[in-house]
């Protein structure tokens, strides 16, 4: 291997913002996005890593159209429970290391204390349970070199979410009705991607056991609270934002009620978890919304 990183699902959000950090840090890296690299192609896969020779591949591919996958759970199960273990099977042949990322959409969703890294799974979507498969794969085909590392409620400069679309919508709406019987970690995808870096050293060091860690902001929130401090951010009236539950938004994928989860791992690997998500959320903004504004006017 001469070495380096492989970021595969390099043109999203958290690709690129992985890409940036390894550059940033002095880290030899290439980046596949999904016309480079089909995950699900064992052939592909393996001569991708021939062709490039990482010391540790990081797995951003993902299916993430929650709702799609109700009705289209085999095309999900493809990319986010064949494709993981296509590239653990490869990483097993050439010796890399893999980070791959995964959800808390594979908990129930009804706990009343921040889920630990080996709490029971018991997904309820379909979304939730191809994740699942995805993460047994890795864990089962790399016992001592593979990284499940969970995140939710993921924002960012570099591709479409939550943040961003209320930052587009309170210069529309006069009002805005939000779930508040949701609770999580908004998590900037910047930070994440960082941390990452930091896990990926530590595995090639020696330094990070293999398993499954939580890579999610500190504190808690629900989306009301999130879009709440996004308004003031913005100067706007946080009154504005309007209380709501889940039942006034019915979607076909049933949502977890409470996704916090739980840090200890990172301490076993030297590492210190994610900030509080609301300091985060501040530092990320003026990045966010420019990238917000620009959308805006291009459209």
């Amino acid at each position: 291997m001469d070495g380096g990183w492989l970021v595969t699902g390099a043109g999203g959000m958290l690709g690129q913002d992985l890409l940036t950090a390894l550059a940033a840090g002095g880290e030899k890296a290439t980046g596949l996005g999904r016309i480079d690299l089909d995950i699900t192609d064992a052939g592909a896969v393996r001569a991708a890593l021939a062709a490039h020779g990482p010391s540790v591949v990081v797995n951003c591919a993902a299916w993430t159209a929650v709702d799609d996958a109700e009705a289209k759970e085999d095309q999900a199960l493809a990319v986010n429970g064949e494709g993981p273990r296509v590239l653990a099977e490869a990483c097993r042949a050439s010796g890399a290391v893999l980070l791959h990322i995964s959800t808390d959409y594979v908990f129930a969703g009804d706990a009343d204390a921040p889920y630990a890294e080996d709490a029971p799974l018991a997904p309820r979507s379909a979304y939730g349970r191809t994740k699942a498969v995805g993460e047994s794969a890795v864990l089962t085909a790399l016992p001592d070199t593979g990284y499940v590392v969970r995140t939710a409620w993921l924002y960012g400069a570099g591709g479409g979410n939550f943040v961003r679309t209320m930052i587009r919508l309170e210069g529309v709406k006069d009002t805005l009705d939000v779930v508040d019987d949701q609770r999580g970690q908004p998590t900037w995808s910047a930070d994440l991607a960082e941390l990452l870096v930091g896990l990926g050293r530590g595995a090639l060091a020696g330094t990070a056991p293999a398993g499954v860690y939580h890579g999610t902001s500190g504190g808690e929130t629900t989306w009301f609270g999130l879009t709440r401090e996004i308004f003031r951010l913005l100067g706007a009236d946080p009154g504005r934002v309007r209380p709501t539950t889940s039942e006034a938004f019915v979607r076909p994928a049933p949502r977890p009620a409470y996704s916090v989860l739980g840090h200890d791992r990172w301490r076993a690997a030297g590492l210190a978890p994610l900030r509080n998500w609301k300091d985060a959320l501040a530092d990320a903004f003026p990045a966010v919304l420019a990238a917000e504004q620009a959308a805006t006017h291009r459209s």
